[in-house]
């Protein structure tokens, strides 16, 4: 697995990268993100380790991905990551974690992620930007899955598809881990969304469980 710090020095060196090939002022970054000058300069400076919020509004923003903001160096058109290359961009509270495994640039933006989330543990996030959709497959365990108002249950060897234009969380209310593989798929030009910063994982109310089945 790479090392944090690593990272954290990629994703400064490539925000700064870009916004200079945009010719932008740290200003004016802040207001297309959504994201404080203050928060930007700890980015920049590798003082800080982004929030997938973060790195989603800095990327909207800039024209780029995610994948792309946190590679330490030029990626090949063609290559293999392999399990443990992975950047775990965030942790749950009981132990579970978000792997970015793989992305690609815009136009075509999809990031694959794979993620295990421990008993108790949830993931909240805000709506992405407009035109965005994810899609996962539950590979182990079962996930309730809250998007906007509702809730779905979803189970091993179940999967789903959804807008993630809307504020949604992934929640484990079982007794056994849940393994995850998603897909973010990102409209090429949607809008960007600037948010107020999500609630911790496992804030939020908690809405009826409904089968994915049923409610699809």
């Amino acid at each position: 697995m790479p090392d944090p710090d690593v990272v954290t020095a990629a994703v400064g060196r490539n925000v700064r990268g870009q916004r200079g090939r945009l010719g932008w002022t740290l200003e004016e970054l802040a207001g297309r993100s959504g994201v404080s000058k203050g928060m930007l300069i700890q980015v920049e400076q590798a003082r800080t380790n982004p929030s997938v919020a973060t790195l989603c509004r800095l990327a909207t923003a800039l024209g780029t991905s995610v994948a792309e903001l946190v590679e330490a160096v030029e990626a090949p058109a063609t290559r293999v990551v392999r399990a443990d290359e992975g950047v775990v961009l965030w942790r749950g509270r009981h132990g579970g974690r978000g792997t970015l495994m793989v992305g690609t640039a815009p136009p075509d933006q999809v990031e694959l992620w794979d993620a295990r989330l421990e008993p108790g543990d949830a993931h909240v996030t805000e709506a992405h930007a407009a035109g965005t959709r994810e899609l996962l497959l539950v590979v182990e365990g079962e996930l309730t899955l809250e998007v906007g108002e509702r809730g779905f249950t979803v189970g091993a060897g179940d999967a789903v598809t959804f807008p993630g234009d809307q504020p949604h969380a992934y929640r484990n209310h079982g007794d056994r881990p849940a393994r995850v593989a998603m897909s973010v798929v990102h409209r090429s030009g949607g809008g960007r969304r600037p948010h107020p910063e999500p609630p911790a994982p496992g804030d939020g109310p908690q809405p009826a469980r409904r089968s994915a089945r049923r409610s699809a």
